[in-house]
């Protein structure tokens, strides 16, 4: 009896797992889900956790142990989806960021948007021109510290807190003076609201870039936003499709296209190629998500979408959760009172630290600073009136490339422009869609350049938003990868191009093969088996099949008959 409990005890711990989930104030969500339990009933239980009604807007990320980043699909079992061990260790995230913040119903829900947008921020997702970062800055420090006061805030108190990848002194100078005399008196909720506010009308508002090459080898990123499908090669927008431009989304292996009707009819196709065929995957299954979520009125609208015009190749996938329209109709049903919400305020992070070593031009002479420029300004002086944008990286790592114009720097360049000068604002410092690491910025070069794999343990320190390291090695943006890429027209080779074609014809030809022998097999049954079958019954007596019976397949079969006896014949007499 006892060993029957103890075996069944150990059954039902078998089927148990713990799951960690990092939130967006970078608290930690712990509980024992059944391993069968699918992804709703996990982002139910954190909803719950924090009093959130308007949970459309937000999703679950992990990483696989290829490093390769995905959305925890709701419909499916977690465990299926983790292809790992327990115990599982997710983030919380915003998936689709609300078109207009100041919308949203309920203050606990722009909180949780206002701490996603402030992440963004900090990792150089979201670029902005000097006087722009100044006041969300200033309206961070109004909105997690309160109104300025001389007894707790001493002279060059804005320098111990990191809102950016970079920023010099005059920068701080200009925080603090935005701080102590525009913000007086202004609460949390105020502050943070204006913080989405002003964040929103930025073109890098809701961006989170995947890394692709053109067809000519260069660099890009691609993005999705509220507004679109965006396409930037280092900080500029080269390509921007409205939703409703959008007309199809597909992926081939690495290949990833992307169809279009703009003004006048005009047809334009889009091909990148993504480092690895899962990362093009994830790349397809957003963008797919996005236009469902973005561009359908209702969700009963959305469509099972499949990355091939084959039935038989490729891969289906279906947008399971509501569309914005349905999400805000819903919000405007609320009526309770608003929760109480928990503030972390400014403390040392791990993801977005607001601490004292954070990095500093102080170490580089004023003078050297007010005559160096950075010719990525240009570039983000461009960006400020649209949608959306993508992170750049700053070239504080020596071997690196400006990409304002679309130009390689060689190495004298990069380490002229190595400091950023008072006059001039880089809020970037990876090229990194969603960095790995989100420690400060002392972490080594090799893992804030790419993002280069971490560990399960290592996740619980990071942004569960990690390409795999061979993505890493290949988006190195040092001037012998850039030079390599100038040195080959594109990406996929002859070889790898005729290998499609060549396994697209033979599957086509399978298919055809297989369609035809079940046709015979039909006939055969129609015209030669005794089969007393309703509908088989009913086609033997239609006039077509008896014409076509009498005229073509007996004489068919008497010609068959005829030549496999003479081949008989034949084998016999030698």
């Amino acid at each position: 009896m006892l060993s029957r409990l103890m075996s069944s005890s150990i059954r039902s711990l078998d089927r148990e797992c713990n799951c960690t989930v990092r939130l967006l104030d970078d608290s930690e969500y712990t509980c024992t889900i059944q391993r069968d339990a699918k992804g709703q009933y996990l982002f139910d239980l954190i909803c719950h956790h924090l009093n959130l009604l308007e949970k459309d807007y937000f999703g679950i990320r992990y990483v696989d142990p290829d490093k390769q980043r995905h959305w925890l699909e709701f419909t499916k079992s977690i465990a299926k989806q983790m292809k790992s061990q327990p115990p599982f260790t997710m983030c919380l995230r915003v998936k689709f960021y609300p078109p207009d913040p100041a919308a949203l119903r309920e203050e606990i829900t722009r909180y949780l948007v206002f701490l996603q947008v402030k992440r963004d921020l900090y990792h150089g997702r979201l670029l902005c021109k000097t006087s722009d970062a100044a006041l969300l800055a200033a309206y961070i420090l109004q909105a997690e510290i309160g109104d300025y006061d001389p007894g707790k805030h001493p002279e060059g108190y804005s320098s111990k807190f990191q809102f950016f990848p970079k920023h010099s002194e005059k920068l701080e100078r200009r925080i603090a003076e935005i701080h102590k005399t525009e913000l007086i008196g202004q609460t949390p909720e105020t502050s943070e609201l204006n913080f989405l506010q002003k964040a929103q009308m930025l073109e890098t508002y809701g961006v989170d870039p995947h890394p692709c090459k053109d067809v000519s080898g260069n660099p890009a990123f691609l993005a999705f936003t509220p507004f679109g499908f965006t396409v930037l090669q280092g900080n500029r927008r080269i390509h921007f499709l409205k939703w409703d431009e959008v007309t199809k989304l597909k992926f081939e292996a690495k290949t990833f296209h992307i169809y279009a009707n703009q003004k006048e009819d005009k047809k334009i196709i889009l091909t990148y190629f993504a480092p690895t065929p899962e990362a093009c995957k994830h790349l397809w299954k957003c963008g797919v998500e996005n236009q469902a979520f973005y561009k359908l009125e209702k969700s009963s609208q959305v469509r099972t979408v499949s990355s091939s015009n084959l039935f038989f190749k490729g891969s289906r996938f279906r947008y399971s959760g509501k569309v914005a329209k349905e999400v805000m109709e819903q919000s405007a049903k609320i009526k309770r009172d608003p929760p109480e919400i928990h503030r972390a305020g400014m403390v040392p992070s791990r993801s977005c630290p607001s601490i004292t070593h954070g990095p500093r031009l102080t170490s580089v002479p004023r003078t050297r600073r007010r005559a160096v420029h950075i010719s990525i300004m240009e570039g983000l002086e461009s960006l400020r009136d649209s949608a959306h944008s993508t992170p750049v990286r700053s070239v504080s790592h020596g071997d690196s490339f400006m990409s304002s114009r679309g130009h390689m720097m060689d190495g004298s360049e990069a380490s002229t422009s190595a400091v950023i000068s008072d006059e001039a604002y880089s809020p970037s410092d990876s090229v990194l869609p969603t960095p790995v690491a989100e420690h400060g910025m002392e972490m080594p070069v090799a893992r804030h350049l790419n993002g280069a794999p971490c560990s399960v343990d290592d996740e619980k320190d990071s942004e569960a938003g990690a390409s795999m390291e061979g993505q890493a090695a290949e988006f190195r943006p040092g001037r012998r990868a850039l030079r390599m890429v100038r040195s080959r027209p594109s990406p996929p080779s002859d070889v790898e191009e005729l290998n499609k074609f060549v396994l697209s014809v033979l599957r086509l030809f399978l298919v055809t093969i297989g369609l035809l022998f079940a046709l015979l097999l039909l006939l055969i049954m129609l015209t030669e088996s005794d089969l007393d079958i309703a509908f088989l019954r009913d086609i033997r007596k239609t006039p077509e099949f008896q014409q076509f019976h009498f005229e073509y397949f007996c004489p068919l079969r008497r010609w068959f008959a005829c030549k496999l006896r003479w081949m008989g014949g034949f084998l016999i007499s030698k």
